[in-house]
């Protein structure tokens, strides 16, 4: 299994192997080169796709549903615009799963009352979704997610055990972090690239022509763009059968800590 020990392990014992090499019949500074920059790359690619669970295991989807089940999970709100999407999954009667921000529950305390009370499932998605998140050491990744977890059990009386990683990046400190406060990482298989495509075309596409049962669909509630999608996505799913269920329903595992 391809993951952040094993290959650790690895690459420490071809680094020391260089080292034994060059001290009996010579090494070039090439190969050393080469060695960093591998090891530079593996450690960008496990890091950066959230599937391969190189650091940490991640629920991406189900591969053994056999049913045409799948779920929706938004990422960055609550915004103005979670209203919107809310409306639109009471209209297709299902529910969906938020990972919220703690900073942006603050803000809209009431949106995330409603999105309990209508039945969806809510996820811890960090205080700050900070753009050097990746660089916070394990003591800040805690605090982050003990903030917003006590925001949304002051607000709501639900203790969640869903993490999602801001931007989908795990890394060493995450993995420590996880050890200590016990999240189970919800992860995705289709990500709709909602909040960098601009076009709802192309982001349509990009969702309906990856549907397969057991997936878990990535979007944002964050942007008109993205509710513009939701409603022709949801219209696609109804029309092919298939049916929006909770992730735990899909992935057998409770939301939350009783």
């Amino acid at each position: 299994m391809l993951n952040y020990k094993n290959t650790d392990v690895f690459f420490y014992v071809i680094f020391i192997l260089l080292l034994l090499v060059s001290f009996f019949v010579g090494v070039n500074w090439y190969w050393f080169l080469v060695f960093l920059v591998v090891r530079f790359i593996t450690l960008l690619i496990g890091s950066s796709l959230i599937f391969l669970n190189f650091h940490v295991k991640a629920y991406c989807n189900n591969a053994f549903e056999t049913e045409q089940n799948i779920a929706i999970t938004f990422d960055d709100g609550p915004s103005i615009n979670t209203l919107l999407v809310l409306d639109l999954l009471k209209k297709y009667e299902v529910k969906a799963a938020f990972f919220c921000i703690g900073k942006n529950i603050e803000k809209h305390p009431e949106l995330l009352t409603k999105i309990i009370q209508e039945g969806h499932i809510v996820g811890n998605h960090s205080f700050s979704h900070s753009p050097f998140f990746d660089f916070f050491r394990k003591k800040r990744v805690i605090q982050e997610l003990e903030n917003t977890n006590a925001l949304i059990l002051k607000i709501t009386g639900k203790n969640v055990r869903f993490f999602r990683p801001p931007y989908g990046i795990t890394n060493p400190s995450i993995r420590k972090a996880l050890e200590v406060s016990k999240y189970r990482v919800i992860g995705w298989n289709i990500r709709s690239m909602d909040g960098l495509i601009k076009s709802e075309s192309i982001i349509y596409n990009r969702i309906v022509n990856r549907i397969s049962p057991g997936a878990i669909i990535l979007m944002h509630d964050t942007t008109l763009q993205s509710v513009n999608v939701l409603e022709k996505v949801l219209f696609f799913l109804k029309e092919n059968k298939y049916n929006v269920v909770s992730l735990e329903q899909l992935l057998n595992i409770k939301a939350y800590e009783n």
